[in-house]
């Protein structure tokens, strides 16, 4: 081919640049943060997908399930606002390390549980884990990536979830049908050993490293985040997380039971590798909606993006809650979980483009973590609300708060291209 030939050919665009454009530590930092991610996802949905054995082999109620669900989430809020502080105070990496290592042995211990009280008390102290593992990743991933491309990396980090998410559907299936599901949660021991090799391999963001946080006590960082120039933004970014993290748990927590219960009692009456299947389904779903919505946020505007996805999410769900044959409800999930949780990776970066430095995993883990307060309340409601009135009527109020989400972005400014402080 001649030269002019060359010359005259247009160049194929590379979908792979801004993986290219970011330094190795960017890219193990990721690594880092996705595994624990998906890790996180592993162990707290295992509880989801063994619930209905749980419901007849510790006698359990809907209403008794849903309160399990909700102290999980509380305790949750409460691991996110400490390991945000301890974030902030000591290092990302510590407090990646030591959220893993919580949620990892105490889910192995729910296998242990003889009865209501114990398996509460396990959920407890898996749930402070829980909510520390979110606040620490998103901050290590939001500082190292270059601003432009920082919608991608963490949309590749929150996509995670869905992955986690698969592999518990995949044990579940595999392990529930074969040992029960003690045998299921002994599996969730395994993110214990993931924590050496962060240790290892991974190092504290430079900007972390310049900023004057220990110099700052945590009462500070609180009183930072509501000083006049941003209370406003701070409670409306808290107030849409709780309205999609209510509407998110009150779903998810309550498919997996929804496709396994027989139809006498209000479900589809799936097999156990039906349920895993669908539920794997909808984790495809699930992943591509996190990571396009990374992309497009970089593209189109975080706000844009967000209300979008939020909307469809609701109409989407009115819909799945009045659905009942099983080959629709597995083509239909792929699509919920799409738009139904897509959104999720838009939140980290709109917060680390908020805040600066020496506050941002404490507002982070603040405006994440009070919002699922808020929504501890979901898997109670939609509990309570099935066991009265039957899984559609629970469902669609799930998708209300999708609307209610969509809302709040009335007062949640644009923020993307905007460099970290």
């Amino acid at each position: 081919m001649s030269e002019t030939s060359q010359m005259s050919e247009p160049s194929r665009p590379d979908y792979f640049d801004w993986w290219r454009q970011s330094t190795p530590e960017a890219r193990r930092a990721l690594a880092a943060a996705s595994f624990g991610w998906m890790l996180d996802s592993f162990d707290v949905m295992l509880y989801a997908l063994v619930l209905a054995s749980l419901i007849v082999d510790l006698g359990l109620s809907k209403l008794t399930a849903g309160v399990l669900g909700s102290i999980t989430l509380l305790a949750a809020a409460a691991g996110g606002l400490v390991f945000g502080v301890i974030a902030d105070r000591y290092g990302r990496i510590r407090a990646l390390i030591g959220s893993v290592l919580i949620y990892a042995v105490f889910t192995a211990a729910c296998g242990f549980a003889q009865n209501v009280v114990q398996l509460a008390l396990f959920r407890i102290l898996l749930g402070l884990g829980m909510g520390g593992e979110w606040a620490s990743g998103a901050a290590l991933v939001s500082e190292t990536w270059p601003d432009k491309h920082r919608g991608k990396a963490l949309g590749i980090m929150q996509s995670s979830w869905a992955v986690g998410y698969a592999l518990a559907a995949l044990a579940a299936g595999l392990i529930l049908p074969w040992k029960g599901w003690r045998a299921v949660f002994f599996v969730g021991i395994l993110p214990a050993f993931f924590t050496l090799l962060v240790r290892r391999g991974v190092e504290e963001p430079e900007v972390w490293k310049r900023s004057a946080v220990s110099s700052e006590g945590s009462v500070h960082r609180f009183r930072r985040i509501f000083q006049r120039d941003l209370r406003p933004v701070t409670i409306a970014v808290t107030l849409m997380n709780a309205c999609t993290l209510f509407a998110w748990w009150g779903f998810n927590l309550w498919v997996p039971a929804y496709l396994s219960l027989p139809r006498d009692r209000g479900g589809v009456g799936l097999s156990a590798h039906a349920m895993s299947g669908t539920v794997i389904g909808m984790q495809v779903g699930m992943w591509l909606g996190y990571v396009s919505f990374g992309f497009l946020s970089d593209l189109f505007g975080r706000k844009r993006c967000y209300v979008l996805y939020l909307i469809l999410a609701a109409l989407l769900m009115f819909f799945y809650a009045r659905v009942h044959t099983s080959w629709l409800l597995m083509a239909l999930g792929p699509v919920v979980a799409f738009f139904g949780t897509g959104y999720y990776t838009g939140f980290a970066a709109v917060t680390a483009e908020i805040y600066e430095t020496r506050i941002r995993a404490t507002a982070q883990g603040f405006t994440y973590n009070a919002g699922r307060i808020a929504s501890a309340a979901a898997p109670f409601a939609v509990g309570s609300m099935a066991q009265r009135h039957g899984f559609g009527i629970a469902f669609a109020i799930a998708g209300t708060a999708f609307v209610m989400a969509a809302l709040c972005w009335i007062w949640i400014p644009e923020t993307k291209g905007r460099p970290l402080i």
